[in-house]
């Protein structure tokens, strides 16, 4: 539904109440799944060695999480190596780093079996792997994407949306590895690229999820787009970005509509929508009893 911009008093509570919520969410949201992503073929594995080779690279990667923000190695040898790495938010301290990747081992099994390559993405952090040989994707491939419902549809949000999302491109190529956070006019921006991209393929990167996020969000005041090797997400708080920025890049609060491009996306469900709706049958209760 459109709405003008600045939005309406009815969508600025509704925002007000998406931003208390985004302040308040507990320390284990960046261990929220957000998509899964999972090969069709499966190992063909009579003796246990893919299994036991996957079961090795997981812990690996697992205790290399408590001291570093981003690594890839490999297990096996020849035709059944296994080549995985993890990777967590830039603004995760080392323990929530370890933990967030530490629940992804477990999640791949149930999500996606014993499949010859996957990816879990989880809000603060996501691993993937694949078998040696396994055909490999452009970097600028789009995964997942997701808009939030509200529109803003008056003059000058575009503009501002187009300003932030031009300081994520130039935040990325700066000091910050790879990783940009930050606020430009009420929008909160979030960009990170995998952490072996160089610096100047993390901004083509970075770009090509940019412009996606213009085409296919327009007006949307909040978004996600998850490419190969890179991902950004958006906010837009008409009273002011929280002090305390929401650690998933906001869009989780939203009523969502979900395009799913990898088979088997799991989205969270709309929480700020259910905030209002039990405000509004408890007015509504209230007046009944008046």
């Amino acid at each position: 539904m459109g709405l003008s911009f600045p939005p309406s008093p009815a969508t600025l509570l509704s925002l007000l109440l998406l931003s208390l919520l985004a302040t308040t969410v507990s320390s284990s949201d960046y261990t929220t799944l957000v998509f899964k992503g999972c090969a069709d073929q499966k190992f063909q594995d009579p003796t246990g060695v893919y299994s036991q080779t996957l079961k090795a690279l997981f812990k690996t990667l697992v205790s290399q999480s408590s001291a570093a923000k981003f690594n890839k190695t490999t297990s096996g040898e020849a035709q059944s190596a296994i080549t995985g790495l993890f990777q967590c938010r830039g603004d995760l301290s080392n323990d929530d780093c370890s933990n967030c990747v530490s629940k992804i081992p477990d999640l791949s099994r149930k999500l996606c079996d014993s499949t010859i390559a996957a990816r879990v993405q989880l809000t603060g952090c996501y691993m993937r792997y694949e078998v040696s040989g396994f055909n490999q994707v452009s970097g600028t491939e789009l995964l997942y994407k997701v808009c939030g419902s509200i529109q803003a549809s008056g003059a000058g949000f575009e503009d501002r949306l187009g300003s932030a999302l031009g300081e994520v491109e130039k935040g990325v190529a700066g000091g910050g590895n790879g990783f940009y956070t930050g606020s430009y006019e009420s929008v909160f921006v979030l960009g990170q690229c995998e952490g072996d991209l160089g610096s100047g393929d993390c901004v083509d990167c970075v770009k090509s999820a940019v412009d996606r996020a213009k085409s296919d969000c327009g007006t949307s005041i909040s978004g996600q787009v998850y490419l190969q090797m890179c991902y950004i997400s958006y906010t837009y708080y008409p009273n002011g970005v929280p002090s305390k920025s929401p650690s998933g890049g906001g869009t989780k609060g939203n009523t969502q509509k979900t395009v799913a491009i990898v088979v088997g996306v799991l989205a969270g469900f709309g929480l700020g929508s259910a905030c209002l709706m039990v405000l509004k049958s408890a007015c509504k209760k209230r007046e009944g009893g008046d």
